[in-house]
């Protein structure tokens, strides 16, 4: 019978019993299970938001219905969350075993597997196809964090150089501004540009927040994973539907995380015909203008600085709202 753990005492032992098989227990989820024989734990899984992880099965209970019964209950676990799309990244050779409770493959990575349970993915670009344009299509892929007049300048430059420009808008909410606020001023800021659509990214935007690595080696590259996953995710799936060709990007003075997510990028999307392009960042008062200077003038109070910062749409805004309880601005994912 599979439970929730609860108490410490059973994380203890859900623990134990993961790190004996290799594998590496991770702190954060939103429920853990478990499942004892004899009052001893003999399978474990978990699931962080809409991400499913640490299956576990003790060897000599391998091979029954405990994956079955876990699944079961983690997917009961999301509807009680009201969460409809979910995944689960697992290594190569345990993908087969999700396959067959429905899981479907949407990348395979020398060294992991993304699943995603029902079809997601299809319904999000089937909700998009009367915006699917012929022609050299480019893409960017922005938090705008908040939409800045550096994020006007690459997308208006990357317009000019495609016959159409879509604009993917990162929805997971990590950021200071909510998805709502920066999706609005993302729209506003570009209304003018008539080969320009804004769309969101859904759950196809990898968040590094909920990526697992507890069955990966210790010598792995998490971050790098994340970043090569989220690409081939984007190359495979997004970029032919919507006829990209292209895909934008800044050039990154400040953030080591971004600058390599960039060199990535392009060695990733070339296997797909996706080229990347690189664009000199604006700048304003000699320095790159970036989200996180508008984020530092709102809590330093220096509202001078913004108009220089920002388009007329995002500053009228900002003078609109009270800038209170903004999140940490030195943030790498932030910036942007």
């Amino acid at each position: 019978m599979v439970v929730r753990l609860v108490t410490s005492q059973d994380q203890v032992k859900a623990k134990t019993l993961i790190e004996a098989q290799g594998l590496s227990y991770e702190e954060d989820f939103d429920v853990l299970l478990g499942v004892f024989d004899k009052g001893e734990i003999i399978a474990t899984a978990a699931r962080q938001g809409n991400i499913f992880k640490m299956f576990c099965i003790s060897e000599q209970h391998q091979g029954g219905d405990l994956l079955g019964e876990l699944i079961t209950e983690l997917i009961n676990s999301c509807s009680e969350a009201g969460i409809k799309n979910f995944f689960v990244f697992t290594k190569p050779e345990c993908s087969l075993s999700f396959r067959q409770f429905h899981f479907t493959p949407l990348v395979n990575h020398q060294k992991l597997c993304l699943l995603e349970y029902g079809h997601g993915l299809q319904h999000y670009l089937n909700a998009h196809r009367e915006q699917v344009k012929a022609g050299d299509n480019g893409a960017v892929v922005v938090n705008c964090n908040p939409f800045t007049l550096g994020h006007r300048y690459l997308i208006e430059e990357a317009a000019r150089q495609v016959d159409h420009l879509y604009v993917f808008i990162v929805r997971e909410d990590r950021s200071s501004f909510p998805f709502t606020v920066r999706q609005h001023l993302v729209r506003e800021g570009v209304r003018d540009l008539c080969n320009v659509s804004v769309l969101d990214t859904s759950d196809y935007a990898i968040s590094q927040v909920t990526f697992p690595g507890y069955f990966l080696k210790q010598d792995d590259d998490l971050q790098t994973l994340q970043m090569e996953i989220d690409l081939m995710l984007f190359g495979r799936h997004i970029a032919p539907f919507f006829n990209i060709s292209k895909r934008f990007i800044g050039t990154e003075p400040f953030c080591p995380t971004t600058r390599r997510y960039s060199e990535i990028m392009t060695r990733v999307l070339k296997n797909y015909a996706v080229e990347t392009v690189q664009l000199e960042r604006k700048q304003a008062a000699n320095e790159a203008i970036s989200a996180s200077r508008v984020r530092e003038a709102l809590t330093t109070g220096n509202f001078a600085a913004l108009p220089q910062l920002v388009p007329d749409t995002t500053l009228r805004y900002l003078r609109s709202h009270p800038p209170g309880g903004l999140l940490n601005s030195d943030k790498c994912q932030g910036r942007h």
